[in-house]
Formats: structure tokens, sequence, C-alpha cells
């Protein structure tokens, strides 16, 4: 059971912190210079935890293993980073901003699921998409 649950519990808890770095991202600084730093950092991280958790693999044979979709991955995440600090910069507010867009992304995802993956599309996830899309409504409602 943790091995399923803290999974889940990083990425709240990581994507809570996020959103707050996000938000405090001085609004006069160019997003791509905060990004710089933001991914100096995650490289060393990451190297120094592929040693802790890697049991002794060679760095180089893994990158070896690579296909193409660490080199999108790394494009895909700097348009994620830099919409996130601009939407914050237009004025989204943090409670808000990331309930859209996983609502939205819930949409999106069960499409991508279905065509790609031939996952089902039950019923109850439509449902629950249309739930998500009234719950936008009601949150952005004025």
């Amino acid at each position: 059971m943790v091995s399923y649950v803290w999974p889940i519990a990083l990425v709240v808890f990581s994507n809570t912190l996020y959103q707050i770095c996000a938000k405090e991202v001085p609004g006069g600084v160019n997003a791509f210079a905060t990004l710089t730093v933001t991914y100096l950092v995650g490289a060393l991280a990451s190297g120094v935890l592929f040693f802790v958790t890697g049991n002794g693999a060679s760095l180089l044979q893994e990158y070896g293993r690579l296909n193409w979709a660490s080199f999108l991955l790394g494009l895909v995440i700097v348009g994620l980073e830099a919409g996130w600090i601009y939407a914050y910069k237009a004025g989204w507010p943090v409670s808000t901003a990331f309930i859209v867009q996983s609502a939205i992304l819930a949409g999106f995802l069960l499409l991508v699921g279905y065509l790609l993956y031939h996952e089902p599309l039950a019923w109850n996830k439509i449902v629950g998409v249309v739930i998500c899309l009234i719950g936008l409504y009601v949150i952005n409602y004025k």
C-alpha cells in the first residue's frame, strides 16, 4: 500500500511547493532566466539522487537506454514551467489556476488515454469530466 501511495503524496507535496515557488517568482524577472537556475538546481539534485538510488548503475549506460521521450520531456517541462510563471504574472490566483488547468487537463488526458493507449472511456469518466467543467464554471463565476 505504501509503495502505491507515496508517489502520489510526493507529487502533491512537490506540486504544492511548486505552485508557491512559481507564484513567488519576481514579476520583473525574465521567466527563462529563472528557469536556467531552476534546471541547474534540478540537474544537480537529479545527479545526486541518481547516485544515491542507482545501486551502482552507470549513468552513461543509463543515458544509452533513453528514447525520444526524455528529450521531448525536457522541452515540454520548459513550456509547463514558463506557462505557470506567466500565468501567475498575468494575475491568476494560486487558489484557482491549478484547479482550472487540472479540470481541463483531465478531459484532454481522457482523450489521450482513449486514443493513444486504448484505455476504456467509461460513462463515469465522462460524467466526471462534465462535473469538473461544471465546477470550473462555479469556481470562476463572478
